[in-house]
């Protein structure tokens, strides 16, 4: 703008390139707004985390609305009436098939339809392969074993505790030959005492044919011998005596259920059952003395394994 003077005004004064202004002509810095604080930390001493148990939370369903989960664990307490029911249904599975093979058996020896095999024909002229096919055949006897020892475990009887161990000669084998040389003894008084029975009615007894086989047919023995002895002796001494126990039986009723489910499966010998009786008898009550379920396994395996044997070598 012009002064009084008419003169144009001086030019506004600018400080020259080199020279720095002082530090006080220094723009001011913005500084950055204070952060916002973080929230609080829960009080965990106020109240413990409870986190879902993954074997009891429900399953999520896959859509919005779809069929509700099925596979959701829970784990009922064991109480009487299921360890009652369990035990029907166990026995029911072991003892069905084999009542009613027996059945079967001695319906077919009173009409005269055959004998009683003890190593069934599967492959014609072809004895290796009969053995092979007739021992793969057996295993089913033994299919309720592990069943009985995994349900026995969860109620806190693992095989340890039944006494399923390591056979040893002097725990088990040589108490096993006792319990044998007992077993022969009192069939042999049966024998004696039953003998006019016997003679007068022959085909009261239905004796189990061996046939003609090679003498290698030993190992069929042998294999269907340990079978036996493991299914039998697992079920009806280690499973069904500790469950009769641990529901109030007294030892004498469970020794004599235990004896007429052992001589229900034996029904195709005919009257000839009542020679398993004595053998039945020792065997339980070894196992409720000594608590020691290999002890009878080895004397089911040797006293079978002997008998048959001797058939397949005469």
């Amino acid at each position: 703008m012009p002064n009084d003077d008419g003169d144009p005004p001086p030019p506004e004064w600018q400080p020259p390139p080199e020279w720095q202004p002082p530090p006080e002509w220094a723009p001011p810095v913005a500084t950055p707004p204070p952060a916002a604080a973080p929230p609080p930390l829960p009080d965990v001493t106020s109240a413990p985390e409870t986190r879902a148990d993954p074997r009891t939370a429900p399953l999520e369903s896959p859509a919005p609305f779809g069929p509700s989960p099925t596979a959701v664990v829970r784990l009922e307490p064991t109480t009487r009436r299921t360890l009652v029911w369990e035990t029907r249904f166990v026995m029911l599975a072991f003892l069905f098939p084999a009542v009613v093979s027996a059945v079967v058996a001695l319906a077919q020896h009173i009409n005269g339809v055959g004998p009683v095999t003890r190593f069934p024909v599967l492959l014609e002229n072809n004895p290796v392969g009969n053995l092979l096919i007739g021992i793969l055949a057996y295993l089913p006897v033994a299919a309720t074993v592990p069943l009985a020892l995994h349900l026995l475990a969860r109620t806190g009887q693992p095989p340890r505790a039944l006494g399923l161990v390591r056979p040893t000669l002097r725990l088990d084998v040589g108490p096993a030959l006792g319990l044998i040389g007992a077993s022969f003894g009192s069939e042999i008084v049966l024998i004696l005492i039953l003998s006019p029975l016997l003679n007068g009615h022959p085909s009261l007894v239905n004796n189990t044919a061996v046939g003609n086989v090679p003498a290698y047919y030993v190992i069929y023995g042998i294999a269907i011998s340990a079978t036996t002895a493991v299914a039998e002796e697992v079920l009806v001494n280690g499973y069904l005596l500790v469950r009769l126990e641990q529901l109030g039986w007294s030892p004498q009723r469970a020794l004599i259920l235990s004896l007429i489910l052992r001589t229900s499966y034996h029904v195709y010998y005919g009257i000839g059952f009542i020679f398993t009786i004595p053998f039945g008898y020792f065997v339980t009550r070894s196992f409720q003395k000594r608590r020691r379920l290999t002890r009878p396994i080895v004397a089911h395996f040797l006293f079978d394994a002997i008998l048959i044997t001797i058939a397949i070598l005469r």
